[in-house]
């Protein structure tokens, strides 16, 4: 086993590198008195993850190892270990061949993130009714040109079992909302393209379900299937701007009712 070090001291601030069994290893950090190590140990070992200077299935070196190289005690290395494990950055494995390794996250469990990160926001009020049909009605558009382009048989089930779902006069508020978020994410998932559906998750898994139940007893849902129908019938035929002009009308009519039941909110609070 071999170690290499560099280390610059000055204005309390220490950075160090760090390679083991010749692998392409190296953790840079930088220390303020103000902060906690753990986090700035996790955030650099972080950014090695992602600069790539950790790979994916590498094993780094033990809690001890690494409390003797960073300078700091067994239970900050693991704290900080902790921390990134929480975000499915490394991994655990028992035995001989056991170890701490970097992981390779799915896309699923970072859309969670994200989605979880965004209705945090909403939550707390950083982002607003306007902010979010502004963002799904601009993403959107492209998602209706390309699905148009690209759908495929799996793509057009997917909507037209939400269609039917939507149709039952049985369904209930929420579930029908579940429902609207399942269409419109199988529109999404027509464009093939990961970019669009890794942006989008943010919206539809998080910020669509808010907005729904915020509007829900405003909207018509006979006019949402209406719309949707004609929004499935065009994505089928591969024809682009009939996709996107029923979804202007869609967001259109959203919008509408998003200022009515904020209107509403405002004068029931007024009275009570």
């Amino acid at each position: 086993m071999r170690y290499v070090m560099c280390a610059n001291a000055h204005d309390g601030v220490l950075t160090q590198s760090m390679s083991e069994n010749n692998l392409s290893m190296s953790i840079k950090y930088k220390i303020q008195v103000t902060e906690s190590l753990a986090k700035q140990i996790a955030e650099n070992i972080c950014s090695a993850i992602v600069e790539g200077r950790l790979e994916v299935d590498e094993r780094l070196p033990t809690e001890e190892e690494l409390a003797r190289r960073f300078g700091v005690s067994r239970p900050t290395i693991r704290e900080a270990l902790k921390r990134l494990a929480a975000q499915n950055l490394i991994r655990s494995r028992r035995g001989p061949s056991g170890g701490t390794f970097v992981n390779k996250p799915s896309l699923k469990e970072q859309w969670s993130s994200v989605a979880n990160a965004m209705t945090l926001m909403v939550s707390v009020g950083e982002i607003g009714l306007a902010e979010i049909t502004e963002a799904r009605h601009e993403l959107e558009l492209i998602c209706c040109r390309l699905a148009a382009e690209r759908r495929d048989d799996t793509h057009l089930a997917e909507m037209k079992k939400e269609l039917d779902t939507q149709k039952d006069t049985a369904l209930s508020d929420s579930d029908f909302c579940a429902s609207d978020v399942r269409f419109h994410r199988a529109l999404v998932n027509a464009t093939q393209n990961p970019v669009l559906q890794f942006v989008m998750i943010a919206v539809l898994e998080s910020l669509q379900p808010v907005a729904n139940m915020v509007v829900f007893r405003f909207r018509e849902r006979e006019l949402i299937i209406s719309q949707h129908e004609r929004l499935y019938q065009a994505v089928k035929d591969g024809d682009a701007d009939a996709a996107i002009a029923v979804w202007n009308e869609q967001i259109a009519y959203l919008g509408e009712k998003y200022a009515e039941a904020q209107e509403w909110r405002r004068e029931r609070d007024q009275a009570s």
